[in-house]
């Protein structure tokens, strides 16, 4: 037996080929570009990207025997519209767009937000198709015109392959019956958009027959539509039962608990999704790694691994500097929603030096993970990490020692692709369930013992808390340069 699993990220493209034993056997990646037109947008050619996945996935059945399925995940949120052959009505606009802003400011105020998590269990962002939508319909509602189905990036792919246009997640149902419901639509004011809606596909309905002409795939081979990214990463990285959690450090930082039902009477934070018989709750950021990147240009070393070479030349601390990461335009979603949020150093002085500021960079970072932990209410015994910046020693070290928990980092350097597989076990009936697949199949290192750390989560929220009544006048300013 031979799979090969899509992971369709934001700024890169892999393909997985998967022996009948999970062994990687082949990888293909490919460099996805993300355009900026204007401030605060983020947009993707929707074709170049399809046409990104038929090359990796190409490149990786010419290594493989016959390949009995392929299981694709990918980014989630955006908007991808389609019209009614399928076609592209624009590009996709992405996660982490931020022209809806004001719109989910406004949502924010009027408590719109606090009802639809009552009902589907997440917050409400920029990114997300509900803002998108409204956007469109009052700056661009020719687009809106000419599209038939709105999907996010791997529905969008799914229905390349073959044909179908279907979603497994939307913002727009209700968490405890996985159904479309009527009352989010009116809530944002978008009963119009009904229409796009695409069809839902429930755990036992994630596969289609290929029809798409596929370099090294024969017509008809299964097609398993597999949970988003964040999902199919935390599976990927086993975390699969009630209690268990994972931090992706990527593009976006985020932090996931599996638990055994939703919380829908909470204060309105992180994402929930049905994940079984369980519940995944999730904090994607707006700001992850290329928060390091950022770092690293403004005090010219080369890249992020430098950039902890720099900071361990400070002690724990930062001798008092602290740093807030909230750098993205769309401003922050976890576990906090606040589209003003801005990021700052706190308490600079004189005496603190690069190394300084590349620790409290690091640092900061790790004191997020460590919040949105704090913000799932759970107890989780262990974290494992993933993701590119999970190879940086000095960083997972951060995160066992300010969330004072043992941390397990993957062994794949893919490990959405490996979540796909899983997936795709389980919905061509390979394997049992998700537990049994992960236990065969999910790969760790050894642990990060904590040591102890001078931050903690506490600290964090209490400087947040202090700092967020600045950025009412920044953004206010802001609007006058």
């Amino acid at each position: 037996m031979a799979a090969i699993c899509v992971d369709a990220g934001t700024t890169l493209i892999k393909a997985v080929g998967y022996g009948s034993d999970g062994t990687e056997l082949a990888v293909a990646r490919r460099a996805a570009t993300v355009s900026r037109p204007a401030p605060g947008h983020a947009e993707q050619d929707m074709e170049a990207v399809w046409t990104a996945v038929r090359e990796v996935v190409a490149e990786v059945a010419a290594r493989l025997d016959e390949v009995d399925f392929v299981a694709v995940t990918a980014q989630g949120d955006g908007a991808w519209l389609v019209d009614a052959d399928g076609e592209p009505t624009g590009p996709a606009i992405l996660w982490n767009d931020a022209r809806a802003a004001g719109t989910v400011a406004a949502w924010n105020s009027s408590g719109v937000v606090a009802e639809a998590f009552r009902i589907n269990g997440s917050t409400t962002a920029s990114g997300l198709p509900s803002a998108i939508l409204a956007w469109l319909c009052e700056h661009d509602p020719g687009r809106i015109t000419r599209s038939a189905t709105v999907l996010n990036c791997g529905g969008w792919i799914f229905s390349r392959l073959t044909g179908e246009r279907v979603t497994d997640y939307s913002a727009f149902t209700d968490l405890r019956s996985g159904r479309y419901c009527a009352e989010l639509l009116t809530l944002f004011g978008l009963e119009w958009a009904a229409r796009l809606l695409p069809e839902l596909r429930t755990d036992g309905d994630r596969v289609s027959p290929l029809t798409a002409d596929l370099p090294g795939v024969r017509p008809g081979t299964p097609v398993v539509l597999a949970p988003y990214d964040i999902v199919a990463t935390a599976l990927g990285a086993g975390a699969v039962s009630d209690g268990q959690a994972c931090a992706i450090l990527g593009t976006t930082l985020c932090t996931e608990l599996v638990v055994d039902r939703p919380e829908l009477d909470r204060a309105p934070t992180g994402i929930t999704v049905a994940l079984g018989r369980s519940y995944l709750r999730a904090f994607p950021t707006f700001a992850g790694t290329e928060v390091l990147h950022w770092a690293a240009r403004l005090l010219d070393v080369a890249g992020p691994e430098e950039l902890g070479e720099l900071a361990a030349r400070s002690e724990p601390g930062a001798d008092g500097l602290v740093f807030l990461p909230y750098l993205s335009p769309a401003g922050e979603r976890s576990p906090f929603s606040d589209p003003r949020a801005k990021g700052a150093f706190l308490g600079l002085s004189f005496e603190h030096g690069r190394e300084h500021l590349a620790r409290a960079v690091v640092e900061g970072l790790s004191l997020v993970v460590a919040d949105c932990l704090a913000a799932s209410e759970g107890r989780p015994r262990e974290l494992r990490l993933c993701g590119g910046g999970a190879g940086n020693a000095l960083w997972s070290q951060l995160i066992a020692d300010i969330c004072g928990l043992p941390v397990l980092r993957s062994a794949d350097a893919e490990v959405g692709a490996r979540g796909a597989f899983l997936t795709g076990l389980v919905a061509t009936g390979a394997a049992p369930s998700l537990a049994v697949a992960a236990e065969r199949h999910v790969r760790l290192g050894d642990p990060i013992a904590p040591v102890s750390h001078p931050l903690s989560a506490r600290d964090l929220i209490a400087l947040r808390n202090t700092a967020s009544r600045t950025w009412p006048t920044l953004a206010h300013l802001r609007d006058r340069t």
